[in-house]
């Protein structure tokens, strides 16, 4: 597998602690096919790069004003620095003058050998603690070409690899990646496939399709499941977790991934429209200890 394959990430997160075993290098890939209405990584739904803006950080410099080959910034006396988001192409001209980092541009293209580059400069703490590379998004499954390129270069690296994926991917795409993934991190929204429709823009009968392929297959999946308080925090979609767990007893187990707020500040600062989404409270230690209750109740071993 060469390694000059070329994928678009939009960031590397080192020292990551919750994206499978141990000490882990998380890489985070441009484009999924869902659109979840709680995503706290909105930045990663489109493919295509864009343009991040901190207002807060701008010290008024004017570079980007300079810069810009469609006038895309102004000064405004009462508003400061005003962005023109319809004139933005993403070129990335105006983030590289800003040196307050109130600009930042979100996606780039890298090659396999230059992404894995970063990943191995952390190989004493995976050696340590039994880490290793993750490939999250986004859907890792989008870019398929890169991903089985960079998983076959990490584990001829001697690396323990983790794919986190939404499942809504073709059954080919996991075939092609199967023999270099040691966990998969797989998501499981909501049981109902209406309302996962609903809130995720797709039915959930292919992620399940997939899901029970890899049980026959015998990988490693770990259930990992997103609860957003007001949506699918009910007694329906925890029975059918557990339905799903018993069904498939080679599950390494369930997780309970507790909603976070990460992902509402990210639309601001993208310019992207909040229509529709949901503004639930970050659930408190103990309504996640119920939660996870409730599970270990249904006899579901529960990982949290």
């Amino acid at each position: 597998m060469t390694t000059n394959v070329t994928g678009r990430i939009f960031d590397i997160q080192r020292f990551s602690l919750h994206d499978g075993p141990g000490i882990r290098t998380t890489v985070f890939m441009k484009g999924c096919p869902l659109h979840c209405i709680w995503c706290h990584n909105p930045e990663s739904i489109s493919p295509h790069p864009a343009v991040s803006f901190v207002p807060e950080k701008c010290i008024g410099c004017g570079y980007c004003f300079r810069v810009c080959p469609n006038g895309g910034h102004r000064m405004d006396p009462e508003k400061g620095h005003v962005r023109d988001r319809e004139r933005c192409e993403a070129c990335g001209l105006c983030t590289r003058e800003c040196y307050s980092g109130a600009l930042e541009l979100v996606g780039r293209d890298a090659t396999v050998e230059e992404v894995l580059g970063e990943v191995l400069r952390d190989t004493p703490f995976y050696e340590t603690s039994g880490g290793g590379m993750t490939l999250s998004g986004g859907e890792p499954l989008q870019q398929t070409e890169f991903t089985e390129a960079l998983l076959s270069a990490a584990k001829k690296a001697g690396l323990h690899c983790c794919v986190d994926t939404s499942g809504h991917a073709q059954w080919d795409s996991f075939e092609r990646v199967i023999p270099f993934v040691d966990l998969f991190l797989y998501d499981y929204k909501q049981t109902d496939p209406d309302l996962h429709r609903k809130y995720t823009g797709a039915s959930n009968e292919l992620i399940l399709a997939n899901l029970r392929k890899l049980h026959q297959r015998g990988a490693t999946v770990r259930l990992r499941c997103p609860i957003i308080p007001g949506l699918n925090d009910h007694e329906e979609h925890f029975a059918g977790i557990a339905a799903l767990a018993r069904e498939l007893p080679g599950l390494e187990g369930v997780q309970i991934m507790p909603y976070n707020r990460l992902g509402e500040s990210k639309l601001e600062r993208l310019g992207l429209d909040a229509t529709g989404r949901p503004h639930p409270p970050t659930p408190d230690e103990d309504t996640v200890n119920s939660w996870v209750t409730r599970l270990k109740r249904h006899g579901v071993s529960v990982l949290n």
